[in-house]
């Protein structure tokens, strides 16, 4: 395993970009998804993250995991 995906493995979360291009979403989509609530996002600040653990939850609901 790279550096990188090391450290992917153990961030909490996602950038909205990085959830979205996991579902075949481009930038602009996967901000509209978060913003109707079909992403799960938390709001630090101003700046939007995704949960993998809520990520992780929505796509085995979906039966996709």
């Amino acid at each position: 395993m790279t550096d990188t995906a090391a450290q992917a493995d153990k961030c909490l979360v996602y950038e909205v970009p990085e959830a979205g291009e996991m579902l075949g979403l481009n930038r602009n989509a996967a901000y509209a998804a978060a913003k109707r609530g079909d992403i799960p996002v938390i709001k630090i600040g101003k700046l939007l993250k995704v949960p993998k653990v809520a990520f992780d939850r929505m796509l085995e609901r979906a039966g996709v995991k």
